[in-house]
């Protein structure tokens, strides 16, 4: 048995919330829409982790989702011009990662990184 993939799953009433933040900001490609479903990804292969923590690091609360990326200023850029407030960072880490948190449009602590 092999895992091919793992999802995760965001409850929301207003699913087209979703492409202004995971669509235009972070640029994924919207994979599907079926009307109570829509997906964003990447026809790119990406690894898929699945972690589990007790605190979200530097005494910072659980995010709900990390999402790494190549350009975190790029990112940053464009989360300041959403007029989305930052809630942590940017900051480099102790353990090698330049990161900063914001609420998605569905109030998820998102957790927004590069390595360095």
């Amino acid at each position: 048995m092999k895992v091919k993939r793992i999802i995760a799953n965001i409850e929301t009433q207003d699913i087209a919330k979703a492409k202004h933040f995971y669509g235009e900001i972070l640029e994924l490609d919207q994979l599907m829409d079926m009307g109570f479903i829509a997906t964003y990804g990447s026809h790119e292969k990406m690894d898929t982790q699945i972690s589990f923590l007790s605190e979200g690091g530097s005494g910072m609360p659980v995010p709900d989702l990390s999402i790494e990326v190549d350009d975190l200023e790029d990112v940053l850029t464009r989360i300041t011009k959403a007029g989305i407030p930052i809630e942590y960072g940017p900051v480099d880490e102790p353990w090698q990662v330049r990161r900063f948190f914001v609420r998605d449009p569905f109030g998820k602590l998102v957790n927004i990184l590069v390595h360095l």
